[in-house]
């Protein structure tokens, strides 16, 4: 098969623990930032960046257990394992992130405070920016690679992605480096107008761009968790894979679906070369299928024999 190859354990953890590593150190800078400025901004960037610390952990956990073997109790494996644990940190970017700032930032603009040390807040998003920059470049890197194979964008792939892991890491760095920018642009035009509106604006609108983040993440992981089928690409490409072997004749049925991280069940229909007796074609179908098995994105593979009638699949 020649869909792109998933990315490896140690490369998506290597991914989350940067970005684990980096959120820490700019959480406690803007917190401490935020109490000797108390800009609204601020605030909303250290709750910005707490959330991500705690929800790179979550991320930590989702490929722990994602990669567990199959069992007996768990036949299609522990792959959407990263799904469910991925939509925890999209909820925590939610509640934590958006709904904090947002509210914090309703609460300055009703009654504001005196911001103080300008430039101190200025040397914390700079440091945040190159902090941000090295997690997200190496997020980007992952995905432009993936979007090199698939022949797609960096961000196109992490959005579609059965890569969960990635695609969190991906959009909270961009959200990140979007929201600092904001900030820096709230606080500055404070100092410069002397309007604290303009820093509690700063800190609504971050708390808006954490709430379309996590918006877009959840809906992501609930289409994985609830069945996401490949592309057209990938289906082709299982599906010349079934008729480039000499025992399969036709194909008349093909059901593949994302069952975690580049792993895919298989359902297929398949008419055998030949006319062999019940018992040979049973072993045809059974050494298939242990052949398909041993490929690093297909976790399991079911296949049952076309009935004569059946038309036969073409690639799309």
């Amino acid at each position: 098969m020649t869909a792109p190859a998933p990315i490896s354990a140690v490369g998506r953890s290597l991914t989350v623990l940067i970005a684990l590593s980096a959120n820490l150190v700019i959480a406690i800078a803007k917190t401490i930032a935020a109490l000797i400025t108390g800009s609204a901004s601020m605030v909303a960037e250290s709750a910005h960046s707490w959330a991500d610390f705690a929800n790179e952990i979550f991320l930590l956990i989702a490929d722990r257990r994602s990669m567990k073997p199959r069992d007996d109790g768990h036949p299609l494996g522990y792959g959407r394992e990263a799904y469910v644990w991925s939509m925890f940190a999209a909820f925590g970017i939610f509640t934590a992130g958006a709904v904090v700032s947002i509210w914090h930032g309703i609460q300055q603009l009703l009654a504001p405070e005196d911001v103080t040390d300008f430039g101190i807040a200025y040397i914390v998003l700079a440091v945040a920016v190159v902090l941000e920059g090295v997690s997200f470049t190496q997020a980007f890197r992952q995905a432009r690679a993936g979007g090199k194979r698939r022949g797609t964008s960096a961000g196109h792939f992490a959005l579609t992605s059965s890569n969960a892991t990635l695609r969190a890491v991906f959009a909270e760095d961009a959200a990140a480096l979007i929201g600092l920018v904001i900030a820096f642009l709230g606080i500055f035009l404070h100092q410069l107008t002397g309007q604290a509106a303009f820093d509690s604006a700063g800190s609504i609108f971050i708390g808006l761009l954490l709430g379309i983040v996590a918006i877009v993440l959840i809906d992501r992981n609930r289409r994985f968790l609830v069945g996401e089928v490949p592309d057209t690409r990938l289906r082709n490409d299982v599906l010349d894979r079934l008729l480039g072997r000499p025992e399969i004749e036709r194909v008349t049925y093909l059901h593949l679906e994302f069952v975690g991280p580049g792993k895919v069940f298989l359902v297929a229909s398949v008419d055998i070369v030949g006319d062999d007796t019940e018992t040979h074609v049973a072993y045809s179908l059974r050494r298939i299928e242990e052949a398909l098995r041993d490929d690093e994105h297909i976790e399991e593979a079911l296949l049952s024999l076309s009935t004569p009638d059946e038309p036969s699949l073409v690639a799309v």
